[in-house]
């Protein structure tokens, strides 16, 4: 009885946590969810949060070769906070942003890490990175530039 008590309590402190509840909003209005949480952008936003940030096993294929989004959700549950601070602001191969998560404040980055965290673990992990050429399995979406005009001629 004490124990469950002692949870009910925790959950409630977590869901009153105000940093979770930014970190919800700049996962939502950042674009993290168009990429990483399956059927986002296609039901215009409307996945029930419990399937948030979980990835998705469609590549992202160009020059660097073929990326996936990552559940988020998986990599925060095997991390602390201030490895996250790190992890989310290392470069990362296109598409993602990550310039945009490195010019973030450190209470924003932790708002989004508490925030993912609190929906606890679910799915499984992406796809692996393939180079350049690999043959990979998954759908794909090209993402290079096409039909481009030529660049303006430099001055001389």
């Amino acid at each position: 009885m004490i124990a469950t008590g002692c949870m009910v309590s925790i959950a409630i402190a977590a869901g009153d946590d105000p940093s979770i509840a930014r970190g919800r909003y700049i996962a939502r209005t950042s674009g993290c969810n168009d990429c990483h949480t399956p059927m986002y952008p296609q039901s215009d936003g409307k996945v029930p949060e419990s399937e948030w940030l979980t990835g998705v096993p469609v590549g992202f294929k160009g020059a660097w070769g073929t990326t996936y989004p990552s559940n988020l959700r998986l990599i925060v549950q095997a991390m602390s906070e201030d490895a996250w601070l790190t992890y989310a602001r290392q470069p990362r191969r296109p598409p993602m942003p990550w310039f945009n998560v490195r010019d973030m404040s450190d209470d924003d980055v932790r708002a989004v890490y508490r925030f993912i965290r609190s929906l606890g673990a679910k799915g499984s992990p992406a796809p692996a990175y393939a180079p350049p050429g690999a043959s990979v399995p998954t759908p794909w979406i090209l993402f290079e530039p096409q039909n481009l005009p030529p660049p303006p001629a430099k001055p001389r």
